[in-house]
């Protein structure tokens, strides 16, 4: 069995993500970068396909040219997928050209620039019937999805509650106006779209707070602001959450709280029990009871479900963290694309990867929370068909 072979586009020097999906990428043993176009600069797309030691002919100067090459190829040769890990304003017109020249896509979130272009890639998806895969990493973590399995076989109870924060404090400054190269393209609308810390950071929070429980948001209140003066998108929000079974919610986001560093958590409610799990300390798990002592769940545990056992590597005891969380996602969409190519169904491990419906929703949330806090109406509600 041959390695899934993979392009990228984008995450060329000095770019921090890239560097990230290709190490996900390579956990497992199951995929292999074949070629790139790693910058909109030439030289510097050169550069970067070197310094990771590629052929010269499978580093492209750009992404059209790029796929162009690609499809030209045995198909033994060819990349099978493209992992897009630009600023948001390419991630649509990358992801068209790669659906549309027949490869498989896997993209940095959030998965367009606009609503409007998720939409269109959703009906691009469903007409090339291709695969599509979006990088919402902390679904990856053993512990999250064990959440998610008690909360579907009802442990808890009807939901009722839900928290979730996500408090960085990285932009509490005005990074954009220094050598800051992640800040500068994160605070401009023309690249980012119309929300720094919503579309960054607290569309994380929403997808967790929905995969968690298996609800979607049905309304939202939000109060977004910019905090550093100059400042044309947030840089800070809350608001207030309903689902469509009834439940609440507060989610609330920060670039600004000054000393925090990653700090995503989750705490969830029903009427017979609770649970909360901290990014900054994935491998813990806690579920709370009215009647007895709170109970601490750990990675690596033989009382684990199925799917949190599949989707750990190491003994009870050896952390499992921010890299192997996302080559979790990255081994289910190889997953997806062997179950493809044999022609079978993929299995549960396979197919528990964010696709293109969570990018609708994604971006539906970042737009419905920059009109909700502009607005006097107190509650916006998202639209039916999405």
């Amino acid at each position: 069995m041959t390695k899934i072979r993979m392009g990228m586009v984008g995450g060329g020097e000095g770019a921090f993500i890239g560097v990230v999906h290709r190490m996900a990428a390579g956990i497992d043993g199951e995929i292999e970068l074949v070629c790139g176009a790693f910058s909109s600069d030439a030289e510097r797309s050169a550069r970067s396909g070197a310094a990771l030691h590629l052929p010269v002919d499978r580093v492209y100067a750009d992404y059209r040219s790029m796929m162009k090459a690609e499809t030209a190829l045995p198909a033994s040769e060819r990349m099978q997928f493209v992992a897009i890990v630009t600023p948001n304003q390419l991630h649509f017109p990358v992801a068209e050209a790669a659906l549309r020249a027949g490869f498989h896509v896997l993209s940095d979130k959030p998965a367009t620039f606009n609503l409007q272009e998720a939409l269109q890639l959703r009906a691009i998806v469903a007409e090339t019937g291709l695969l599509y895969g979006l990088t919402h990493t902390y679904t990856g973590y053993p512990l999250v999805k064990e959440a998610r399995a008690r909360v579907a076989a009802g442990e808890l109870g009807s939901i009722r509650k839900v928290v979730v924060e996500y408090p960085q404090g990285w932009l509490a400054g005005p990074e954009e106006n220094t050598a800051n190269k992640q800040a500068a393209w994160r605070l401009d609308p023309a690249r980012a779209g119309v929300s720094s810390c919503m579309g960054d950071i607290g569309v994380h929070a929403a997808n967790l707070a929905e995969y968690v429980t298996g609800l979607a948001i049905s309304e939202i209140c939000a109060d977004l602001t910019a905090f550093v003066e100059g400042r044309a998108l947030d840089d800070d929000g809350a608001m207030l959450l309903r689902f469509d079974n009834g439940a609440r919610g507060v989610l609330s986001a920060s670039q600004v709280s000054v000393g925090e560093e990653n700090a995503l958590s989750v705490r969830v409610y029903g009427d017979r029990g609770g649970l909360e799990w901290r990014q900054q300390e994935p491998n813990t798990l806690l579920l709370k009871w009215p009647d007895r002592p709170t109970e601490v769940l750990r990675t690596g545990g033989a009382y684990l479900g199925a799917l949190a056992v599949s989707n750990t590597r190491t003994p009870m005891g050896h952390p499992e963290g921010y890299l192997e969380a996302f080559a979790n996602l990255y081994l289910a969409f190889a997953g997806q694309i062997r179950a493809r190519d044999a022609g079978t169904e993929p299995d549960e491990r396979s197919s528990d990867c964010p696709g293109i419906e969570e990018a609708v929703r994604g971006m539906a949330f970042i737009e419905l929370a920059v009109e909700a806090s502009a607005s006097d109406v107190k509650w916006h509600r998202f639209p039916k068909h999405l």
